[in-house]
């Protein structure tokens, strides 16, 4: 019986790591591209405080745009103002 649940582990180790889609690298990432996106939005939305993209999480400080660390396994989305001035 222990050889049986052994062997069953074992099969199902090896078999999980060439099943994942995971290649150990992300894909390149255009930072400048991403930044003027958002440069843009806050350009278009001056009044916007807080806004997210569906990944991070972001608070207009004096001026700049300060962000969470992205949600592992997010859709990144067109940014969306959650929080405007009540200017």
């Amino acid at each position: 019986m222990i050889r049986l649940i052994l062997t069953l582990l074992l099969t199902v180790a090896s078999v999980s790591p060439a099943l994942c889609d995971d290649t150990g690298q992300p894909p390149p990432a255009d930072k400048a591209a991403d930044m003027q996106s958002m440069k843009d939005f806050l350009q278009a939305n001056p009044d916007c405080r807080e806004f997210t993209d569906s990944c991070s999480y972001c608070r207009v400080t004096d001026g700049s745009a300060i962000c969470s660390t992205p949600q592992i396994a997010c859709v990144k989305k067109p940014y969306q103002c959650t929080a405007r001035s009540g200017k």
